[in-house]
């Protein structure tokens, strides 16, 4: 299913396997955001599209995470260091590509974040404490594999200058929502514990950028940690 005429779309995602479920349970607590609710991995990647095999992925090295404060008043700016994924996410990763879909004469650099949000009766789990926020890219997909005892988390999309969402909808396990991150802002409402015990919701955020854009290596890290404006092409 391509772009909606309000350029996004939810989709249904294919199984993961117990061990991509699993390996949620290894993610460290994430030091610059979530105020110790957060935890994650993140890794990236070169994406080359061929007739013979479809979309083949290319892992980057690994290297500290950077973005620009005008998508994130509390963590841009600053080199944010997190331990690369262990597990596999690049079928998930392809059923995106091919849902907006992708140009497909292009490579593309996606930066892949593993998040798990925990919750307890007394403490609820922020997921976007920047609020109402563009990610910066040209495409970004929000993908929820697991919500265990949780409420709460209300995706909401937004368009330029708007006071009120013009979508909203709550994200169920086996679901991604696909958006265009230049047409639209979004947030997500808090994870709360359903009953009051500990609960989590875990997902994976995918953000595509062209090639000649990519989010990776000295020059953009230069450009995000001075504030400069974003490199047009590296």
């Amino acid at each position: 299913m391509p772009l909606s005429d309000q350029r996004f779309s939810v989709i249904d995602i294919p199984a993961v396997e117990p061990n991509v479920l699993d390996s949620y349970d290894n993610c460290p607590v994430d030091e610059y955001m979530g105020n110790g609710t957060r935890y994650k991995r993140f890794s990236q990647y070169r994406m080359s599209f061929t007739e013979s095999a479809g979309w083949g992925f290319e892992l980057l090295p690994h290297r500290d995470y950077t973005t620009f404060k005008k998508f994130n008043n509390v963590a841009g700016g600053v080199r944010r260091g997190y331990l690369p994924i262990e597990v596999d996410f690049t079928p998930l990763i392809r059923s995106g590509a091919e849902g907006f879909p992708l140009d497909t004469t292009e490579d593309w650099q996606i930066n892949v974040h593993q998040n798990r949000t925990r919750a307890t009766g007394e403490k609820p789990g922020p997921l976007t404490p920047e609020g109402v926020h563009h990610d910066g890219h040209e495409f970004v997909m929000i993908a929820v594999l697991r919500r265990n005892n949780v409420a709460g988390g209300l995706t909401r999309l937004w368009k330029p200058g708007a006071e009120e969402p013009f979508w909203d909808g709550t994200l169920e396990a086996g679901q991604a929502v696909l958006l265009d991150d230049r047409a639209l802002a979004h947030d997500v409402t808090d994870v709360l514990s359903a009953d009051g015990g500990p609960g989590h919701r875990d997902i994976l955020i995918v953000a595509f950028s062209r090639w000649s854009e990519r989010w990776y290596g000295d020059q953009h890290d230069e450009a995000a940690l001075n504030d400069a404006p974003e490199p047009s092409a590296m």
